[in-house]
């Protein structure tokens, strides 16, 4: 994608934690942005809080109702004329057992993740590529990579995320579509506060690895390098975080032998 300065970068999820973080960092670095999330009074206070709030235009977007889409899409093209980068962050996740979980849930957490990510990115597609390409930045999560710990349905949103956008990259790559897909480990956002139990309730407990995680800005920071030295992947965490994709891919057998040992059942009421 090259530097992020003048792009027009239209970002999910952008109310709180890494998205929130994104608009902050992306309006000082001088990019147009489309922030997104679903109320209207929190995406104003944080537009009139940014650094360059004249290039920022403010669309609510609930992702379980597509047919919203085209209208917010037009409106976001009649603003800017293109979009180069859809920063698909929105999302939700879930710390409950599987035995625990209600079917609901599942449905739920993938309707969201999965079904409204790429739904948006289908919608936007066709005029990507009318305007010569683009790039989609989907944060995943290193449960995208493998399973943990009552985190059932969201590591299976996030490995269908995985495997939708990298079919897209090798579909239309030579159309000037670009993918990175952003695995993040634990990063300190409130993203265990407003994850779902069993029953679909937010658990309201910001767990322990959360409060452990890596700082936002810094998470951030790395993120931006990865979408503008064009990665097709990117891992964002500690030496802990890294260690477990390179075990997974080499290890299989010692990974989960250390997954298990880290269950985090005991953590969570």
């Amino acid at each position: 994608m090259g530097r992020v300065q003048d792009k027009v970068v239209w970002i999910t999820g952008a109310s709180s934690g890494i998205g929130l973080e994104m608009a902050r960092q992306l309006s000082a670095r001088g990019s147009k942005l489309i922030l997104s999330a679903r109320r209207l009074d929190v995406l104003e206070k944080i537009k009139s809080e940014l650094k360059n709030p004249v290039d920022v235009l403010i669309l609510p977007l609930d992702l379980t109702k597509p047919e919203g889409f085209e209208n917010v899409i037009g409106q976001a093209f009649s603003r800017f004329g293109k979009i180069d980068l859809l920063f698909n962050n929105a999302g939700i996740s879930q710390r409950s057992y599987v035995i625990d979980t209600d079917i609901s849930v599942d449905r739920q957490i993938m309707e969201v993740n999965y079904f409204g990510t790429i739904a948006l990115t289908k919608a936007i597609l066709p005029r990507m590529l009318a305007q010569g390409g683009g790039h989609f930045a989907v944060v995943t999560s290193l449960t995208g990579k493998f399973g943990f710990g009552v985190r059932s349905a969201y590591a299976a949103s996030k490995h269908a995320l995985h495997g939708f956008f990298e079919s897209l990259y090798i579909e239309l790559q030579d159309k000037g579509i670009r993918v990175t897909l952003i695995c993040p480990g634990p990063v300190k956002t409130p993203i265990s506060i407003n994850a779902l139990d069993g029953s679909g309730k937010a658990t309201g407990i910001m767990d322990e690895m959360q409060e452990k995680g890596m700082p936002v800005d810094k998470a951030v920071k790395a993120i931006i390098q990865g979408i503008e030295n064009d990665k097709r992947e990117v891992i964002i965490g500690n030496f802990k975080s890294h260690l477990a994709v390179k075990l997974k891919a080499f290890l299989p057998g010692v990974f989960l032998r250390m997954a298990i040992r880290q269950n985090p059942r005991g953590a969570v009421k």
